[in-house]
């Protein structure tokens, strides 16, 4: 993996930026993003993995490997699919430590409070934190 955290928050950014802060355009591209996350395997869209606290329909697993946390979701929403997809595209391959010491600074670079309402907003905050659970579990389990 060669850019850091920052660097691919750097970059969403930027990419948001070049829409101008135009609300349709913003919601459609925050769709768009999740149409690039992979499948998500029907076994794993099960009542376990949803993310409590979401609106919608998010579905959130994970698998530690070779130190590193991977990440599969998938949403009835789209625009709640853009959204984790986002969160997958910066964490996904990182350490637990790299996960839980990130400030997800792009957030309000981008307007998200403006673009999302505070329903999808609350959401968005429960996927983050089931997303630093998930890596603080993986941090205790394999703490020497």
């Amino acid at each position: 993996m060669n850019q850091t955290i920052n660097e691919i928050q750097n970059e969403v950014v930027d990419e948001f930026s070049m829409l101008g802060g135009d609300m349709e355009s913003t919601v459609f591209y925050i769709m768009e993003l999740g149409n690039h996350l992979p499948p998500m395997d029907e076994r794993y869209k099960v009542k376990e993995n949803l993310v409590k606290g979401c609106q919608s329909k998010v579905w959130l697993s994970t698998y530690f490997k070779d130190g590193k946390v991977f990440f599969l979701a998938d949403s009835n929403t789209d625009v709640t699919k853009g959204l984790i997809s986002m969160l997958i595209r910066i964490w996904n391959g990182r350490t637990p430590k790299e996960i839980l010491g990130t400030d997800l600074y792009f957030i309000d670079k981008i307007g998200m409070q403006r673009v999302v309402g505070s329903q999808r907003s609350n959401g968005f905050a429960s996927m983050i934190r089931q997303m630093k659970l998930y890596a603080l579990g993986y941090q205790q389990q394999h703490a020497l």
